[in-house]
């Protein structure tokens, strides 16, 4: 019978698994089919899980059901209690607990197989070539994730700055770095030190490999974190990936692979959403958060309130609502949703414009609108968004900025120059929610505020919106 499983049954679930992570992936492309994707994906782990459990067979079970309840509880408490505007800090301290886990795993091969039992011979001869460099690389992967994970969920949730850290001669360090971290890969996989000498080599893989971790992400600034949540997602998959080789497990193999070429491809439709190279999003520095721009550049800024804006609100026939980061930061999501419902109920058509790195993760406006039940067909594209504001009567923008800068297309010299950016300014009216004329991450002047077409609305999202309701009530 035990034959039967480990032959047959136990490479069909795995099959089975596979098959259902590539449908969870696929669901999770669009929003309206996100859910039944996430609940494949998640049904995918389970089958995966309880299938590896039974082809190991002699597991200590008491170790595995204390794990799954406090990872449950851990999960479920995180999934409660995180609000809308935390999301990107928790995607981003998750891949980095999966990269942790991927580099503890290859460590506990290393332990279990070559140091404890003080083998003769070198890690390669003991677990074969291709396991023993699959484990460096998971090691080296998993702890450039973890560590760089941290820094981005710190720099999300505010608890460090969002600009860029740059030290001096960062290139030059983190090319030493790098180096160190893979002769000493080598080492541990190829060297013959015996069992004191690759455990040496294996900690200071895990060592190096963490400070690396840390040198890359923190010249990272604020403007640029999408990217940087698809990064570390993508290498997380990958160290799961090497981990799979490790263990001589194809499920985690195959998960893992798909897991880190969907975060490669997210990470690439990122990039050219802002028109920049992996490369530069690392190495330039690029994004001072709260920069040099300030209320001192501005000379023709039209404020006003929210009857002027219902006033204009009454005639349009058409109107386009743009959510940015403060929408997340304001919680006015549900408030805009009813915005727009007042507004349809007048016969106005209304829909959603949809920035590719608005927020500070990929889907992060799509996700907080998901929330509010905003109807998936009114969430539109950019590319498909930018040749209806000619004919769009009003734009409401809720807390965003860069993604809306008219410098992108119109000023050579800009930072952000050449990047695709929502075209808002053509339409009849655009109303600029913002709490003031402060700079987005990118810390550059919006000539769009100076627009004649534009008005200028300060105060809270939220109650902004909700003033607006009012007003648009008693018309």
């Amino acid at each position: 019978m035990s034959q039967l499983v480990e032959s047959v049954l136990v490479p069909i679930f795995y099959l089975l698994s596979a098959v259902l992570f590539i449908f969870g992936l696929k669901g999770l492309t669009r929003v309206r089919t996100a859910q039944r994707g996430n609940a494949l994906a998640a049904l995918a782990m389970l089958i995966a899980v309880v299938t590896t459990l039974v082809d190991l067979g002699l597991v200590d079970y008491r170790w595995i059901i204390a794990g799954l309840v406090i990872g449950g509880l851990i999960g479920t408490v995180a999934a409660v209690k995180v609000e809308m505007t935390g999301m990107p800090e928790m995607v981003a301290l998750f891949n980095g607990f999966g990269g942790g886990a991927s580099t503890l795993v290859a460590c506990s091969i290393v332990w279990l197989n070559v140091i404890e039992p003080a083998a003769a011979g070198s890690t390669a001869s003991i677990l074969g070539p291709d396991a023993a460099i699959t484990a460096f690389l998971s090691m080296l992967i998993g702890a450039v994730t973890f560590s760089g994970s941290l820094i981005a969920f710190l720099k999300l949730s505010g608890r460090m700055g969002g600009q860029p850290t740059l030290i001096p001669g960062r290139h030059l360090v983190n090319g030493l770095f790098a180096v160190a971290a893979i002769a000493a890969g080598l080492y541990m996989a190829f060297a013959i030190g015996g069992p004191s000498g690759v455990a040496t080599a294996a900690l200071v893989l895990v060592a190096v490999s963490l400070v690396l971790g840390v040198l890359l992400v923190i010249p990272v600034g604020g403007a640029d974190m999408p990217v940087i949540i698809s990064f570390l997602n993508s290498l997380s998959g990958l160290a799961a990936s090497m981990t799979g080789f490790v263990l001589s497990n194809n499920l985690l193999i195959i998960s893992g692979a798909l897991v880190g070429a969907s975060g490669l491809i997210l990470t690439q439709i990122m990039c050219v959403a802002m028109n920049r190279t992996l490369a530069n999003v690392f190495f330039s520095g690029f994004g001072q958060e709260g920069g040099a721009a300030d209320s001192r550049e501005y000379s023709n800024v039209r404020s006003c309130g929210a009857e002027e804006a219902a006033m204009v609100l009454e005639s349009a026939e058409s109107v386009v609502i743009v959510p940015g980061y403060g929408l997340a930061v304001a919680q006015a999501q549900h408030t805009a949703r009813e915005l727009a419902d007042l507004l349809e109920k007048r016969g106005t058509k209304v829909t959603y414009a949809i920035h590719p790195v608005a927020g500070r993760m990929p889907g992060h406006m799509n996700v907080l609108l998901a929330e509010a039940d905003v109807p998936y067909d009114k969430l539109i594209e950019m590319d498909a968004a930018n040749p209806e504001f000619k004919l769009t009567s009003a734009v409401i923008l809720v807390g965003a900025n860069d993604v809306v800068n008219p410098a992108a297309e119109m000023d050579p010299q800009s930072p952000i120059a050449g990047m695709p950016v929502l075209k808002v300014w053509e339409a009849g009216t655009v109303m600029v929610i913002k709490r003031s004329l402060s700079p987005g991450f990118a810390g550059i002047k919006n000539p769009l505020f100076e627009n004649d077409n534009t008005m200028m609305i300060f105060g809270d999202g939220k109650k902004v919106l909700q003033d607006m309701v009012a007003e648009v009530k008693q018309l």
